[in-house]
């Protein structure tokens, strides 16, 4: 693993020599899954489109952890907060990757709205932060804006923007943070179906599609499944639903890297009233 380590950071030495180095948020795909709906929403939809927000009638929170491809090394963790008031929802969002070496940070503070039945906005500012051993530390300020569309009672369209305007990684570095943008529809097919697909197009990065499902086999338990295209890596998870409780047992894999397992908590609060 050490060798492995030496020779990622020569890596980046060496490109830092030669042109500018593009940092990408890291992101779990598993938890973005219910985006695109009302029925399946949950703690962590609003993280990928913050309009997501107007359609929570509670407050909610989770945290998910993941060890990419079963390295401590390239752990990944994600903390989300959500809560409905009367005049919009509010959202807290902060995720962690890497180790004391290495490692990226960010937190958010989000806000939606809903402008009627079909149309809801929403937008998110951040801060981003990275953190290697021997460079020092680089932040930057960054937002997001996003909107959600309603033109059937079972079909939602979305779409985000994160970090638009780009932007260096502190004053005097040369690094930078990417732009990415997405564009989402999810159709829930049926109180236990919901199937959803979006089109990612991050800076300096093809074109991606992430696809997934979820079905409610029973009362309490359900299976999330889904696939990204531009590094064909699908996942898959179980849940189990007690109360106000879930839980998710959740497993990705990398055509090259390998498996990655995860878990993920959460709690929704009482309904407003």
């Amino acid at each position: 693993m050490k060798k492995i380590l030496k020779q990622l950071f020569l890596s980046f030495i060496s490109l830092h020599g030669i042109g500018q180095i593009i940092h990408s948020p890291a992101r779990a795909h598993y938890v973005l899954g219910a985006t695109y709906s009302k029925t399946f929403a949950d703690a962590f939809s609003f993280a990928n489109n913050q309009a997501a927000l107007a359609s929570y009638n509670n407050a909610a929170v989770g945290v998910y952890g993941e060890q990419r491809f079963l390295l401590k090394e390239t752990s990944f963790y994600s903390f989300a907060f959500a809560l409905p008031t009367s005049s919009g929802s509010f959202g807290a969002v902060a995720n962690y990757f890497g180790y004391s070496d290495y490692n990226e940070s960010q937190i958010g503070i989000a806000y939606g709205k809903s402008l009627g039945k079909v149309i809801a906005i929403g937008a998110q500012f951040n801060y981003y932060h990275v953190q290697m051993a021997g460079y020092g530390n680089m932040g930057a300020i960054n937002f997001e804006i996003a909107a959600m569309f309603h033109p059937a009672e079972k079909t939602h369209l979305g779409l985000h923007a994160y970090n638009p305007l780009g932007g260096k990684l502190g004053k005097n570095s040369e690094e930078k943070l990417a732009s990415l943008y997405n564009i989402g529809m999810g159709y829930e097919a049926s109180k236990q179906v919901f199937v959803s697909a979006e089109i990612v197009k991050e800076e300096n990065k093809p074109v991606n599609v992430n696809a997934a499902m979820q079905y409610i086999f029973a009362e309490q338990f359900f299976a999330r499944a889904g696939i990204q295209t531009l590094t064909s890596s699908p996942y898959a998870g179980i849940g189990l639903l007690w109360e106000h409780f879930r839980i998710d047992i959740a497993v990705g894999y990398h055509p090259q890297l390998g498996l990655t397992p995860g878990l993920l908590l959460q709690y929704a609060f009482e309904e407003n009233k």
